[in-house]
């Protein structure tokens, strides 16, 4: 069972997760981990746990071929789905058993690599499934966040080149979200607005930090951007749960994704990355002071000793050059 810990100096719950160290980890020069085929691939489904969700073609059979995306299991996961949290306390530790969900959402059932090269049908239904499994996840009520993220290539932490990404669902709100949560209340509480509205506005009215701007998403780099073409996407109505996304929007965040992702590879020439979908809390009713987003973080530089020992991010890049180098690179959509 794994087991999450509490730092009692900062707030930071910590998985102590054993079952991950079996993980396989024989890479070969790519830094992916070799494998004669490929898991994730349509006909290898019993290479995975059974699925939790499918978006199939007519007539096929859960577990078998005939799938669009497809969600399981991670096989090796961070947190385990069965159980009790137990919380309990030794002293000025707190702690209580790692319970959560880890699931993997399969993008494509051909092996393609990068997210950037399906088409926008695809893309809207991988963000279609993202918002299916936090309706249903958000029915746990042991669970109170889950973050969705993507790690491409294997210096941004895949160990498969197949597109894919993950969720986990926790039983505690990971402290990036509370913090950005609490920085947004002061922000609300002091001036009575949403400080993510007030920046897209900025961030249109200034427009040297803008990526892309279409009628109901905004993308940047943003002012204070900790990595070279760090990008964010904003939804302009304001949400502040992932999951209350309508149709439309989807339609719309499929082209922007798409897009965006494609000016980074074109621009950076294939660059590891990782996104993150930042979104409230399950038990938390809509948010006046906050909005989901999406961060992508490209993998052009390390973190070093200073920045874990700091906090501080040293970036070689300003965002102002950044976005205009990305806003000038042509995408041609279907």
């Amino acid at each position: 069972m794994p087991e999450l810990r509490k730092d009692p100096i900062v707030g930071r719950w910590v998985v102590i997760a054993p079952e991950r160290a079996k993980r396989p980890d024989h890479r070969d020069e790519s830094g992916f981990v070799e494998a004669q085929f490929d898991p994730f691939a349509e006909g290898h489904e019993h290479a995975t746990p059974s699925e939790i969700l499918a978006y199939r073609n007519p007539g096929s059979q859960p577990n078998g071929p005939g799938w669009r995306v497809r969600v399981v299991p991670n096989k090796f996961p961070a947190l385990q789905v069965e159980g009790n949290l137990d919380k309990r306390g030794d002293g000025i530790y707190d702690m209580m058993n790692g319970i959560g969900a880890h699931e993997v959402i399969i993008e494509c059932p051909h092996g393609e690599t990068n997210m950037s090269r399906l088409s926008i049908d695809n893309i809207r239904e991988v963000l279609w499934v993202y918002r299916d499994r936090l309706v249903d996840l958000k029915k746990d009520r042991r669970l109170v966040h889950a973050l969705i993220f993507k790690n491409k290539g294997a210096q941004a932490g895949a160990t498969l080149p197949h597109s894919h990404s993950q969720l986990i669902a926790t039983s505690v709100v990971p402290i990036s979200i509370w913090d950005e949560m609490t920085g947004a209340l002061e922000f609300y509480n002091y001036r009575g607005r949403c400080i993510f509205d007030d920046m897209i506005q900025q961030e249109l009215a200034n427009g040297s930090r803008v990526v892309l701007d279409t009628p109901n998403f905004l993308a940047i780099c943003p002012f204070a951007s900790r990595f070279p073409f760090e990008t964010w996407i904003l939804p302009k109505q304001h949400s502040s749960h992932f999951e209350n996304i309508p149709r439309g929007g989807i339609e719309e965040l499929g082209s922007v994704m798409k897009t965006v992702l494609r000016k980074l590879d074109l621009a950076l020439d294939d660059p590891p990355y990782n996104y993150v979908i930042h979104t409230a809390p399950f038990d938390a009713g809509e948010l006046p002071h906050f909005l989901w987003h999406i961060e992508i973080f490209p993998r052009l530089t390390r973190v070093a000793g200073f920045e874990w020992g700091s906090g501080f991010y040293i970036n070689a890049v300003p965002p102002e050059q950044a976005a205009a180098f990305l806003r000038d690179v042509a995408v041609d959509l279907p």
